[in-house]
């Protein structure tokens, strides 16, 4: 399964945003961005500028976010240009519909990172079904349970602590923490996405 193993904190310090909540604590500590010094600027070359730049950085900012490739990107960005409606913000609805975000989402992970690999390891369900691919797109009505071995597994018994509850859960997510499942009750909106995203220069990014 390809992923992006960068590390997450030089990531945030290159976009200027924290993608990680462990980025928060260094970003403050480190102001300047990777390849530069604080109060010198950069020792590369300058690249390209203006509104190209703007584009490219909130592409990678948001792609960075939800842990896409490229490819895997640009093709919910070509899925949400065929789409009726608004580009943008449909593009922010497919990535929150991924298995991985809904996980981190509904606060059984602290990071979308994290969900991931729990994903990935088979810890839920879907539907009664074991699954192991972060990319599913949930629907209206699915519900997602962390299997019976799982509940069991010492991540699970401290939730708690990695996890802590009580969680804010966005309106299309119905979570019982006890149980360790949710259900998605309906679709999720621009307003459950991070408000700092402007979608709007990914899409004419991507219409150049």
């Amino acid at each position: 399964m390809a992923r992006d193993r960068q590390s997450i904190v030089k990531m945030s310090r290159r976009e200027g945003y924290a993608l990680h909540p462990k980025a928060h604590k260094v970003m403050a500590r480190r102001t300047a961005k990777p390849g530069e010094q604080a109060g010198m600027g950069s020792r590369r070359p300058p690249g390209r500028s203006g509104q190209y730049a703007l584009q490219l950085r909130e592409k990678q900012k948001v792609k960075r976010l939800y842990g896409l490739l490229e490819r895997q990107f640009s093709k919910l960005m070509k899925e949400a240009s065929r789409t009726k409606g608004q580009s943008g913000e449909i593009l922010l609805q497919l990535l929150e519909q991924r298995m991985d975000n809904a996980v981190y989402r509904a606060g059984f992970a602290p990071s979308r990172r994290a969900a991931r690999q729990l994903v990935s390891h088979g810890h839920f369900c879907l539907n009664g079904t074991r699954v192991d691919i972060p990319s599913i797109r949930l629907k209206a009505g699915d519900q997602i349970t962390a299997r019976d071995a799982s509940h069991k597994s010492e991540y699970f018994k401290k939730l708690d602590d990695t996890s802590p509850s009580p969680v804010t859960t966005p309106d299309w997510l119905k979570v019982d923490r006890k149980k360790l499942q949710f259900t998605v009750s309906g679709l999720p909106t621009r307003d459950d996405a991070e408000p700092e995203i402007n979608e709007q220069l990914i899409v004419e990014y991507y219409s150049r």
